[in-house]
């Protein structure tokens, strides 16, 4: 009788791993398509994108999520971590999220991702935590999409997680962060899902010498820059933030603009100059002798 017994949970585990093989590959196929899509999307694909939409429903309907959204797009990876670490947590995260079918695999880059029901994000969010902990020397970096309304909405998603993906290794390289896309409402946020070589060659093309802080005129000329641009423009207030005279002001303004090529007079060139500073990967602090930023005219004062 136990023989028997043996037999047939034998066949019963068989089966069970025979349908976890064939549900993992629907999901990796599914992370194929949507990768696939995205990059046709972002090469300009015309005929192609509407193909891919439709293998995109057809792919998820397999896999066994709802066919009707929202659908929420959670990535994970962990870098050069464990192998399969990423996968396991995201799978542990989303047991506790949902009940019902779901989709999770792994994109042709070897990064994990999972398509849940839109409502089943934020327990993800709560537990992911909990998940990291398990192995502190592993961080786990996570990133969450916008809501999908439906299918043909989920390439757009998975490309919003992966870029949430980038900010959280950027912004906790050492340790375990789940970053939201909703999370990146200003500049400061958004230049952190860009590559760090990325930042570096666009800082030191737009600020040119005056990253050469070695140089005592260029290291005061930057410093200048930065206060300038967090008292809004006002020529008295960055004067008084760094014990200068008016006059010095203009004048240190007027060898950035030389230097530079820009226009502080300019909205876009001030825009430039602060994305510039911001994606300096060594950059410190926000300045310190500025007051809170207030609405200013820029000549005018």
């Amino acid at each position: 009788m136990l023989h028997e017994i043996a037999a047939i949970l034998g066949r019963c585990q068989e089966s069970l791993a025979r349908r976890r093989a064939a549900e993992r590959h629907a999901a990796d196929e599914l992370g194929a398509l949507l990768a696939g899509a995205t990059a046709g999307a972002t090469a300009g694909a015309g005929a192609g994108a509407g193909v891919g939409a439709a293998a995109v429903e057809d792919a998820l309907r397999i896999c066994g999520p709802a066919a009707e959204g929202p659908y929420g797009v959670v990535v994970a990876g962990t870098g050069a971590g464990r192998e399969g670490f990423a996968e396991g947590a995201l799978t542990e995260a989303v047991a506790h999220g949902t009940t019902g079918p779901v989709a999770l695999g792994r994109l042709p880059d070897g990064t994990a991702f999972t398509v849940v029901p839109a409502g089943a994000v934020a327990a993800i969010r709560e537990i992911w935590p909990l998940v990291a902990a398990c192995d502190p020397s592993v961080p786990l970096h996570g990133g969450i999409g916008s809501p999908a309304a439906g299918p043909r909405a989920l390439a757009g998603a998975l490309a919003e997680a992966r870029y949430a993906l980038d900010s959280a290794r950027t912004t906790h390289p050492g340790g375990p962060a789940l970053t939201d896309i909703a999370s990146l409402t200003g500049l400061d946020t958004l230049l952190t899902g860009i590559p760090a070589d990325v930042r570096t060659a666009y800082s030191r093309t737009v600020l040119g010498p005056l990253l050469d802080t070695r140089n005592a005129s260029f290291a005061a000329l930057l410093q200048t820059l930065e206060t300038f641009l967090a008292c809004d423009g006002s020529w008295s207030r960055t004067a008084e933030a760094l014990h200068l005279h008016v006059n010095s002001v203009h004048y240190r303004i007027g060898r950035i603009e030389h230097f530079t090529g820009r226009d502080l007079s300019r909205l876009h060139d001030r825009l430039d100059l602060r994305a510039a500073l911001l994606c300096r990967t060594d950059r410190p602090g926000p300045p310190t002798g500025g007051r809170p930023a207030r609405s200013s005219r820029a000549r005018a004062r």
